[in-house]
């Protein structure tokens, strides 16, 4: 890749919703969950599209006002994101919450970019090119940033045979649940604007429920025990990383989830997702050479949604997530087998109920404690993050199925693993992997490993 090509700002703008509605307040108040992800870094994804074929001279202006008024349609469902953060704070009696400001703001980031580069530059290499990050607005901004920073940033990345769009979006407005719901209905809204619909009806399939959860007897506002952000604000600088998305067919993850279910006289009932992370935990040990006597652990992020009681339903706007852990040591990951290793991720997960997630925030609310990335990295930790069943691909602006989902700077730490679905999909699953560059290689060495793994071909999507 030519890696003296830098990206360019052509233009910004500020979307605001196209029209108010009945739902919208101007204050939208965070629940524990909102709260936690203060001081770490916004969601960024971004979907890269092919250029369509004898593409017309005015392609691009075209596509940048389509864009741009599907996106303000789109706020008119998700209002917040065109908020900013606000912190209501008093000193008799003391008090310090954080709410969003829904209406008091300039709307959310649109920026067009350009990057002198071809498609091949990006999915060629063998490891993500850190350029990437450059096509996320926010990079290293953390999510209480958003008293001052857009809680929406969208970048439009031009290369001159592709397209990147790319979202930042602040964590404490929203999970990866709700950030592809958000996309998901962004898209939505733009095929039913080029297909000649009425550009002014928002209607759609999937309606954000705005109205946030909060445990009995507890808020809103939640008032938090500090008297100052510094208190609690801290900004991670991730090391030096190698990252790479590794593919799995449906096939090879049948047999991963085969071979666990064999291994483990228990049950048949460890899923496919579980035995995979079992796989990389376990790959990502013997690569880093762990100390037998040493702790490992396999972080799985999971929705809260699915285990309230009664359920939240999936179209909850906001964050409901927690993650759970699996505990072994390297020893015991070395001497047992993937059926060991998966049923412990298999507990992890199925222990983890209604109750759980209640006594877990009972504890909060005890004690608030806002995340540190530095604090929360373990040097001998797998984490399993994002989600195969969110809808990456079925998102299309005009430019047919995007070629490849990326992610940006934030929240990269080593042993951070993102799982999407395969983009051929079937069951496939790709994960995009961030290592130090020694055990990055160490595991690409790993013979056992790479035979579960198909090797990406670019030329099969350009």
């Amino acid at each position: 890749m030519r890696s003296t090509r830098v990206v360019e700002r052509i233009s910004e703008c500020f979307i605001k919703p196209h029209l108010p509605t009945k739902e919208s307040t101007q204050f939208c108040h965070l629940t524990p969950w909102d709260i936690v992800p203060l001081s770490i870094h916004y969601i960024q994804k971004a979907l890269l599209f092919m250029k369509p074929q004898n593409q017309p001279q005015d392609f691009t202006h075209n596509l940048l006002h389509n864009l741009k008024h599907s996106l303000s349609l789109t706020l008119v469902h998700f209002y917040p994101l065109a908020g900013r953060l606000v912190t209501h704070q008093t000193q008799n009696p003391p008090s310090y919450s954080v709410s969003v400001d829904c209406i008091n703001s300039p709307g959310a980031r649109f920026i067009h970019a350009t990057l002198d580069l071809n498609v091949s530059d990006i999915l060629s290499p063998v490891h993500v090119p850190p350029i990437v990050h450059s096509i996320f607005d926010l990079n290293k901004a953390v999510n209480h940033d958003g008293h001052a920073m857009p809680l929406l940033s969208v970048q439009i990345t031009e290369l001159i045979d592709g397209v990147f769009i790319g979202c930042s979006m602040n964590h404490c407005v929203a999970d990866g649940t709700s950030y592809w719901s958000f996309f998901n209905t962004w898209s939505e809204i733009f095929q039913s604007q080029a297909k000649g619909e009425d550009v002014n009806v928002v209607n759609i399939s999937h309606q954000p429920i705005h109205k946030r959860w909060f445990p009995e007897s507890c808020g809103p506002p939640i008032n938090l025990p500090f008297k100052h952000y510094d208190e609690f604000i801290s900004r991670y600088e991730a090391p030096k990383l190698r990252e790479r998305i590794f593919h799995f067919t449906a096939d090879s993850i049948a047999k991963l989830k085969a071979q666990a279910n064999k291994d483990d006289s228990n049950s048949s009932e460890i899923s496919s997702f579980q035995s995979l992370s079992a796989h990389v935990w376990r790959s990502i040990t013997r690569a880093r050479s762990v100390p037998s006597d040493e702790r490992s652990s396999c972080i799985v992020v999971t929705n809260n949604r699915t285990r309230m009681e009664p359920p939240l339903p999936q179209e909850y706007f906001g964050n409901s997530v927690n993650s759970v852990e699996a505990v072994a040591t390297a020893g015991e990951l070395g001497k047992h087998d993937l059926g060991w290793a998966a049923w412990k991720v298999h507990e992890a997960v199925a222990n983890y109920n209604q109750r759980a997630v209640m006594d877990w925030l009972k504890e909060w609310l005890r004690s608030p404690a806002i995340h540190q990335t530095g604090g929360f990295v373990d040097p001998y930790s797998v984490v399993m993050s994002s989600s195969p069943r969110f809808n990456v691909y079925g998102n299309e602006f005009g430019m047919g199925k995007a070629v490849a989902v990326l992610s940006g700077y934030a929240n990269k730490y080593d042993g951070k693993v993102t799982s999407y679905p395969g983009r051929e999909g079937g069951g496939s699953i790709q994960l995009e992997v961030c290592l130090s560059p020694h055990t990055m290689s160490a595991l690409e060495s790993d013979q056992h490993f790479m035979d579960t793994v198909t090797l990406f071909n670019p030329s099969h999507y350009l």
